[in-house]
């Protein structure tokens, strides 16, 4: 797929310098190409991503097929990169940018031409404590799809379930929240209960809505997303690292708070008007862009999301979309 968005998410000129890089991530096979870091460079011994310094009047697009040719030998064209995520992370001794682009259209067999050993592993396989510390968010956004589906109206329930099944037989979601905030704590427990193997025989991960506690009584699904009324509570992470942590935010100092909990995403909204908020004007795509770009967490976009807006969300910085109306008719 094309990529027509601008180099727009380097980090601005200001008194302290800020080293751009720009981080490859290459597919192939559903599997990414990863290298080890010589021993006596900064953080030595650590994997990494393919990807370099973005020379001066070189594109971050420029500088990925030119890196990635340089370290690989692959051929990649400049129209097959996609946005992935822009860090941010100030190791102590020195500050970078992170501007990780994605591709599968790497031509070629890779091998290390600067002497580093490469291997292709499944995103599963990547550790966290291997990489370095920078390195956590294009972790979590590759274990992550592009859209996060989420359900309507789950009342009368029986006819929600049934409602339910209808779209997940034609076509199920990779990750699906069930939101249902008219219902008791029990009432709810018992709809997860009805809609967690729906939800798995179909592939989809399941995503509990409200207290991180709703994981004690239903094992099974893949992570919680804390509303933010709940998510300010807590001062560090509230679930174990196997399960999958989100966490709804509207400005920048709910982010960093996400940020706080080491969350694995967050949603931002709304951007756009929405029929679920009336009378929320939504943030536009400007301020969504600026608030992403200041984001060490995946960030998917919400508020008057329709599917065709995917690659605008990416293309701003997000890791895609989160909405009701673009999958549940």
């Amino acid at each position: 797929m094309p990529n027509t968005a601008p180099d727009s998410k380097a980090p601005a000129a200001g008194a302290q310098r800020v080293v751009h890089v720009a981080v490859a991530v290459i597919v192939r096979d559903g599997r990414v190409l990863i290298a080890r870091r010589p021993e006596h460079v900064h953080q030595g011994g650590l994997l990494e991503f393919p990807g370099g310094k973005v020379e001066p009047g070189e594109t971050v697009q420029q500088a990925l097929v030119r890196e990635i040719a340089e370290e690989t030998g692959l051929r990649v064209p400049e129209s097959g990169l996609e946005p992935v995520i822009g860090i941010r992370h100030d190791y102590g001794d020195k500050q970078v940018f992170l501007d990780v682009w994605q591709t599968a259209t790497a031509t070629g067999e890779p091998f290390g031409r600067e002497g580093q050993p490469i291997e292709w592993l499944a995103p599963e396989d990547l550790a966290d404590a291997d990489f370095p510390a920078a390195n956590r968010p294009i972790i979590r956004a590759l274990r992550l799809p592009n859209r996060l589906a989420i359900t309507g109206d789950m009342e009368p329930v029986a006819e929600a379930v049934g409602h339910l099944q209808q779209r997940l037989a034609q076509g199920a979601p990779e990750l699906l929240m069930l939101r249902a905030p008219g219902l008791s704590p029990e009432g709810y427990q018992v709809l997860a209960q009805q809609v967690l193997p729906l939800a798995s025989e179909r592939g989809s991960r399941l995503i509990l809505h409200g207290r991180p506690e709703l994981l004690e009584a239903l094992p099974g699904a893949a992570g919680v997303h804390l509303p933010w009324a709940v998510a300010r509570e807590f001062d560090e992470r509230p679930v174990p690292e196997h399960f999958l942590l989100g966490v709804s935010c509207h400005d920048a100092g709910q982010l960093e708070q996400a940020q706080k909990l080491s969350a694995d995403y967050a949603v931002l909204g709304p951007v756009l008007p929405t029929p679920s908020h009336p009378d929320e004007p939504g943030m536009g795509w400007q301020v969504f862009q600026q608030l992403v770009a200041g984001a060490t967490v995946p960030v998917f976009a919400l508020g008057g999301m329709t599917a065709d807006q995917e690659l605008q969300a990416r293309q701003m910085g997000g890791q895609g979309i989160a909405g009701i109306g673009f999958w549940w008719r």
